[in-house]
């Protein structure tokens, strides 16, 4: 019998050569791209890996620079980092969460998922441990969850000159070195924070506290929410602030750049929850097709069933619509007119509350201010709607009946109700789930307009049974 291994006949490939060949394409388009990326910015790479698959993306990061790899993955926005740190090697892994900033890796280690978060953590490095669950023990969104460690201290008895040179010494480890924070030599309490810029107008002889500023640092709470201490680095125009312990023992600080993350990723979470949904935990594109559903069927069932209730509303004056049909007309204009005074009133309160410019205990001045605001607003919007009822029976374009002055009145009547009932259910609703220990933008201008919407129905029809009494009704 003829050998075919020895003739030119046909014979199937080898799979095993046509995977080495497939590894072979794939390392060297990986090769390629990273020469490609080498001396762009850290930030322009990280776009670039981005928009590959984290197989072609890791292969790429390992191609690069070792000091490269660490800024890319220190980048708060750099979407794959957790899929690439999971796609390497466990040892190289490893080496680079040792060196990545603290709390960028903690941050890696809230997104993994088991087993591969425990396994990686398990080889970590004894030291690196101990921070990273230091960091991970606090609740997430608090002070305490964003803070690094990486931060620059010295003993009150230090010179300027010797504040300079331990800077040189340990500039790259650290973070940021634009806040210096002077601690006492003995029980280590957080006497002084001194900017960089202070410290470099000093003579190198001079004590550090002399270059301190006179009042004491502005600190936080490792609990205090993160919202909060945006407001601190907002008010006191701070690059970082330090996160201390009852005793006035610095933890770790918080800066201006992870606060902007922190900040962006608060905004987008209101954002989706105005929108009547639950905030999404990804990117829209990356989050699964089911967990999307879930995010948004909740709140959309509940919306729903809060509709179900106009049905009710309407079936209850049902015999009033048989005899004044006409009313029908401006239901549409009547819950519309409502619900967005409504939602206009719940936006501001909701960011009025989210920059501190108003407490819970200031609810009776936004009811004192909404209470005539509504009724102005609704009384705009009233003469509007007379004026267009009138026109259209002046001109003949549509025919309201004999009593047409009365309907006039009655949708005049009830926007203003109407109105001012939406704006002052509105700006009251975040006071009370604020009391309730929930989020205020969970009173998103969906759940307004629904709450409104049924509400209005009954005000319509009862501002309806008194003017047109004896008349269409």
């Amino acid at each position: 019998m003829e050998d075919i291994r020895n003739t030119g006949g046909d014979r199937h490939e080898d799979p095993r050569r046509e995977d080495f060949r497939d590894d072979e394409l794939a390392s060297a388009r990986a090769a390629s791209i990273a020469a490609e990326l080498a001396e762009e910015h850290p930030a322009d790479i990280a776009a670039a890996l981005d928009e590959e698959e984290p197989e072609t993306a890791s292969a790429v990061l390992a191609s690069l620079p070792r000091d490269k790899q660490i800024e890319i993955l220190d980048l708060p926005d750099f979407d794959l980092s957790g899929d690439l740190i999971e796609a390497l090697p466990v040892e190289e892994a490893v080496h680079l969460i040792a060196e990545m900033s603290a709390d960028r890796a903690a941050d890696l280690f809230r997104w993994m998922e088991e087993p591969a978060r425990s396994h990686l953590f398990a080889r970590l490095p004894p030291a690196t441990q101990a921070e990273l669950d230091r960091l991970l023990a606090w609740p997430e969104d608090t002070a305490g969850s964003l803070m690094t460690t990486e931060f620059v201290t010295v003993p009150s008895s230090w010179t300027v000159g010797e504040t300079l040179r331990h800077l040189r010494e340990i500039e790259r480890t650290r973070e940021t070195i634009y806040a210096i924070y002077v601690l006492d030599p003995e029980s280590h309490r957080l006497l002084k924070a001194v900017t960089l810029r202070r410290l470099i107008t000093g003579e190198p002889g001079q004590p550090i506290l002399s270059v301190a500023p006179g009042h004491d640092p502005i600190t936080a709470d490792p609990l205090m929410d993160r919202e909060e201490v945006a407001r601190l680095i907002s008010k006191y125009d701070l690059l970082a602030v330090p996160v201390v312990d009852k005793d006035e023992h610095v933890l770790g600080i918080v800066t201006v750049d992870d606060m902007i993350d922190a900040i962006i990723e608060e905004g987008t979470e209101d954002a989706q929850k105005f929108g009547g949904m639950e905030a999404l935990d990804e990117p829209y594109m990356e989050i699964s097709f089911f967990d999307m559903l879930k995010k948004r069927a909740g709140w959309l069932s509940i919306l729903f069933i809060g509709e179900l209730l106009t049905a009710n509303a309407m079936q209850h004056f049902e015999a009033e619509l048989e005899r004044a049909i006409v009313l029908t007309l401006f239901i549409p204009l009547i819950m519309s007119s409502g619900g967005n005074s409504g939602s206009q009133a719940t936006s501001l309160i909701i960011r009025a509350l989210a920059l501190g410019e108003i407490r819970l205990r200031d609810w009776w001045r936004v009811a004192l201010r909404e209470l005539p605001s509504g009724l102005v607003l609704g009384s705009i919007l009233a003469v509007l709607g007379m004026i267009r009822i009138t026109v259209w029976q002046m001109l003949d374009l549509h025919d309201y009946g004999e009593h047409w002055t009365l309907v006039a009145a009655t949708v005049g009547a009830a926007l203003v109700a109407i109105v001012t009932f939406g704006s002052l259910i509105g700006s009251m609703l975040p006071f009370v789930l604020r009391r309730l220990g929930f989020d205020p933008a969970s009173a998103s201008a969906p759940f307004v307009a629904t709450f409104v919407d049924v509400t209005g129905l009954v005000i319509y029809f009862s501002v309806a049974l008194v003017i047109l009494h004896g008349t269409l009704l």
